[in-house]
């Protein structure tokens, strides 16, 4: 049986992922198969479908863990996600405790939560139902963002907040709440970025981090940091052809004429 992304969270030891944000399940399948624990499959800012959301899902690796960031943290969203069958749900941009509370109980099946029940990929349309339902209570991560200064301010209420298996800042969004979008090494940004990592490890959950850069990645894992996404689909395809192309014209020779 495979672990789920909640108990490999469990052992504490850094889960190194990557963003797929391309409408193409041979990237995923890619990625998933080099060696990344995880996938970070966006629909926040990518143009995926729930369709392609699934093509993706399907033609990953199994021994790769998928989580999906939904465009909001609404009810429907979670429901219709969760029923393509990831390891986990991100939920961008939540800034308080009831925030967090809601993207918990529509990701949960009564009791504990609200979701409904409907036949659906996640349990093999309806052949694996009753097995399912018993273990995704348990084996789904939910996992939040924080990556505003109102969320920084509210990190200890929202992290009190029973279900919640895992938080990852986003640098960007957050430098940009201070008024300094982009400015991600600036001390009061970084400041925040600490708070959040501390009062992580006070409650004992899992913080992770998006690093475009390796070099940054490295840098979060050093730090504590537990759950990393490093480089995006679209940057590791341009930056690698641009790479390319700049060393075949640096080393053409004009010819003399």
């Amino acid at each position: 049986m495979r672990t789920s992304f909640n108990k490999k969270l469990g052992l504490c030891q850094p889960l190194v992922g990557t963003l797929v944000s391309l409408a193409v399940p041979e990237v995923a399948e890619m990625l998933s198969l080099v060696g990344f624990d995880w996938l970070w499959i966006d629909m926040e800012h990518a143009p995926l479908s729930l369709d392609h959301v699934q093509s993706q899902i399907q033609a990953s690796s199994e021994k790769c863990s998928r989580l999906v960031r939904i465009p909001i943290n609404d009810e429907v969203w979670i429901k219709r996600v969760l029923d393509l069958g990831p390891d986990g749900i991100i939920v961008p941009q939540v800034k308080s405790a009831e925030e967090a509370e809601r993207a918990v109980r529509a990701a949960k099946y009564p009791p504990e939560g609200t979701r409904s029940a409907g036949i659906a990929r996640a349990h093999e349309y309806g052949i694996s139902f009753k097995s399912y339902v018993e273990r995704a209570n348990t084996d789904i991560a939910i996992v939040i963002q924080i990556e505003h200064a109102e969320a920084v301010k509210e990190v200890e209420a929202i992290l009190r907040v029973n279900g919640v298996d895992a938080v990852i800042i986003g640098p960007y969004d957050l430098s940009g709440s201070y008024g300094k979008l982009g400015q991600v090494q600036d001390q009061e940004v970084q400041s925040a970025i600490e708070t959040v990592k501390r009062a992580c490890q006070k409650s004992g959950i899992p913080c992770g981090a998006f690093a475009l850069q390796a070099e940054t990645a490295k840098d979060y894992l050093a730090r504590g940091f537990s759950l990393v996404a490093v480089g995006l689909d679209a940057h590791y395809l341009w930056s690698a052809a641009q790479k390319s192309l700049e060393t075949v014209k640096g080393e053409m020779k004009v010819p003399v004429k």
